[in-house]
């Protein structure tokens, strides 16, 4: 049997220079090195909570 699990796919649109430390090492967390960098991660609610803190940092696709 196949385990589909949902993911969503993240961008980095917005440079972390210059923001909170918190901030830049949730970007890293969550797979993205340089700017444009893609990362496809499980949809878990610790993700969507990452993602909602540095929602200006970062574009889901």
């Amino acid at each position: 049997m196949v385990d589909l699990k949902k993911t969503l796919k993240v961008k980095l649109v917005r440079s972390p220079i210059g923001t909170r430390a918190d901030h830049r090492a949730t970007v890293r967390g969550l797979g993205l090195r340089r700017l444009n960098s893609e990362s496809v991660l499980e949809d878990t609610p610790a993700v969507r909570g990452m993602i909602n803190k540095v929602s200006y940092l970062v574009q889901v696709l």
